[in-house]
């Protein structure tokens, strides 16, 4: 096979992304990449997740800068880069950043960017974020160093804070490991740090310019955006530790069962636009979806749909063996009540009588930043209220038809309510391959978080996909007909591609502790669907990769599962699912590169029943299921962003 070939089955596309090349010096490693630091270690521990100089535009989309002039020195006491970055704005302007990245053997890293315009430039942000990990950080102490001299001794939130845990920020420090503290000193502007984990970004985002100034704003042309990011690791052991932090790790994954509550595998679900109704009810009937145990049907007035779509979720839902949920995008233009009960006696006309009805209102879609004024909305207890009395005889949800930002920034009263919901999508900010696999990182935080806000409430995620079908933060998703790796995108090739499916089998393995009552990870049809269009991997109306991933969790629905330990769960995640008739073990590689499973302590038996999902497999399963292998012993090989499972 090759290297195009692979590359456009397990993403989707043979567009690359940029190489990345290690920097080193003494303890300290950092990869350049695309102009931005990432994997900032010191010892192989990981202190920075990102350092990058970011250009957004008035929508939140960020810039892909040209790089020139790159040039990099890498010397044994340390390394020093230079590059010229050019952002072109839609209106013909231009932005230029001169960068210079410093690194010592002594812990010094410097990162200084200058922005000049010579016609001005419209943005919504320009300049440095730093990002800091999640994953044994949180809940940490830290110090932060505000622009007045002040010193705060404080931590680093645990359960996910809705606005700014930090302000008026000049530096922060933390130990990244016993015996080694870090500083990240920032000048040239006022900095503040926004808990990412809310967009499901594993990190947290120290970033200028406060969200209290005025958005979009203008660089003057001829102005000079000069500012300067700092590390000092300061390592006070009296010996280090050896190793290769920016190596891969060749050694196996290591994969243990161990003691925990099990939780009951949620039903799957599929969602259904009016749209696309049509479609997924041609290949129901074909008996071509994947056995899924709920349809979420999607209804928004302020789109176009009208009383027509309840006819075509009737027929549906008719057919459909399992549960069924209406979501209401409510515009609230007439009084509310007027317009559930007009949706109501539609929906009785057309004889479409939905199991639940899951109500939020339009305007709540759209997020509202710090220091931004809140849209006018009805008070949620009186549209809850008349939901429940329009609907009298449905089970009521209630929540975001946005992300969990949204319903972390308005709780919504619950306590009328028969279950919460929200979405998450991985591509808000970033949507780098390894940025989005890493935001699996962040739904534990997120799924904890919902439970101390609403306890033990029946709990829906979904529908949660890779490409963005709303935009909270914009007029607008972005289009993206060339099958790039871009932020707020409608579309994503990775949804065509293995990627996919191990994103959809991570993200059930991450939320597995929470008990959810419903997960919707895409629809049968469309941009978010499991049959594949034209020009992608597998052949058009055959099944994409995440076709199989998601009949696999169906398949396990009610199962009571348990995480698996894993050595590396940033390359390998794996759970338990028994049934009374067996057990089922799903193991996913996260990675573009293939990764050896030690299966020893699983107590595997060795004729047990084994399906791969991988680079080989996937386009004979296009058209038909996946074959059974036996297991044998030793060790197992999983190839790039494979899935493995085992009956037995």
């Amino acid at each position: 096979m090759t290297d195009d070939a692979l590359a456009f089955r397990l993403t989707g596309t043979v567009r690359t992304e940029p190489d990345s090349r290690v920097l080193a010096t003494g303890g300290l490693s950092a990869e350049l990449s695309g102009g931005a630091l990432r994997n900032i270690r010191f010892d192989g521990v990981e202190v920075l997740r990102a350092v990058s100089f970011l250009v957004r535009d008035r929508d939140w989309g960020t810039y892909d800068p040209e790089i020139e002039d790159l040039v990099v020195d890498q010397r044994a006491d340390g390394f020093t880069v230079t590059y010229r970055a050019t952002c072109h704005g839609p209106d013909g302007t231009q932005l230029v950043l001169q960068a210079r990245i410093e690194g010592d053997d002594q812990g010094r890293l410097g990162f200084s960017g200058m922005a000049r315009s010579d016609t001005g430039f419209e943005t919504n942000r320009c300049g440095f974020c730093v990002l800091h990990p999640i994953v044994g950080v949180a809940g940490t102490p830290v110090q932060i160093e505000h622009v007045d001299g002040t010193l705060e001794a404080t931590v680093l939130p645990d359960l996910i804070e809705p606005w700014q845990p930090f302000k008026e920020m000049r530096a922060i420090t933390h130990q990244a490991l016993p015996g080694v503290t870090v500083e990240c000193r920032m000048e040239g502007d006022t900095f503040e740090m926004e808990d990412q984990r809310n967009w499901s970004d594993a990190s947290y985002k120290t970033y200028v310019r406060p969200l209290a100034l005025p958005w979009p704003y203008r660089i003057e042309a001829g102005v000079d955006v000069a500012q300067q990011v700092a590390l000092q690791i300061v390592d006070d052991r009296l010996s280090r530790r050896a190793g290769s932090p920016s190596a891969p790790q060749t050694t196996p994954v290591k994969l243990t069962l161990q003691d925990g509550s099990a939780q009951p595998l949620p039903p799957i679900g599929l969602v259904v636009t009016p749209e696309e109704a049509a479609a997924t009810q041609a290949l129901l009937d074909a008996g071509l979806g994947p056995q899924t145990q709920a349809l979420l049907f999607h209804f928004d007035p302020l789109v176009g749909h009208d009383g027509s779509a309840f006819d075509a979720f009737a027929a549906l839902a008719a057919k459909h063996p399992g549960s069924t949920t209406l979501e209401i995008a409510l515009p609230c233009r007439e009084p509310f009540s007027d317009e559930l009960r007009a949706m109501a006696a539609a929906m009785d006309k057309a004889g479409f009588t939905p199991d639940a009805v899951m109500v939020s209102p339009a305007v709540d879609r759209q997020s509202t930043p710090p220091g931004s004024a809140w849209p006018d909305c009805p008070p949620l207890e009186d549209i809850y209220a008349a939901a429940r009395a329009a609907f009298s005889s449905r089970a009521l949800g209630g929540g975001m038809l946005s992300y969990f930002t949204e319903l972390n920034r308005k709780r919504v009263p619950a306590t009328t309510l028969d279950f919460i919901s929200h979405c998450t999508n991985p591509i808000v900010h970033a949507a780098d391959d390894r940025s989005v696999m890493q935001t699996l990182e962040a739904l534990p935080f997120i799924t904890r978080s919902v439970r101390a806000i609403y306890g033990d409430r029946r709990y829906r995620i979904g529908p949660s996909t890779i490409p963005m079908r709303q935009n909270p933060y914009g007029s607008r998703t972005m289009d993206n007909p060339d099958g790039s790796r871009i932020p707020m995108a409608n579309r994503d090739p990775r949804q065509n591609g293995l990627f996919a499916a191990a994103y959809a089998i991570g993200y059930a393995i991450s939320v597995t502790p929470t008990g959810l009552d419903q997960l919707t990870l895409s629809a049968l049809t469309g941009s978010f669907g499991l049959i594949a269009g034209a020009n992608e991997p597998v052949p058009e109306g055959g099944r994409r990769p995440l076709f199989h991933a998601v009949a696999m969790l169906a398949d396990l629905a009610g199962a009571e599962a348990t995480t698996i330990a894993s050595n590396r769960p940033d390359a390998v995640l794996a759970m338990c699912a028994q049934r009374k008739d067996g057990r089922t073990i799903l193991a996913v590689n996260l990675t573009p590169r293939p990764q050896t499973l030690d299966l020893s302590a699983l107590g595997i038996p060795p004729d047990a029943s084994a399906y791969r999902l991988d680079a080989e497999t996937m386009i004979d399963a296009a058209v038909g299921t996946l074959k059974a292998e036996r297991l044998g012993t030793g060790d197992v090989r999983l190839g790039a962003y494979g899935v493995l499972r085992i009956d037995g």
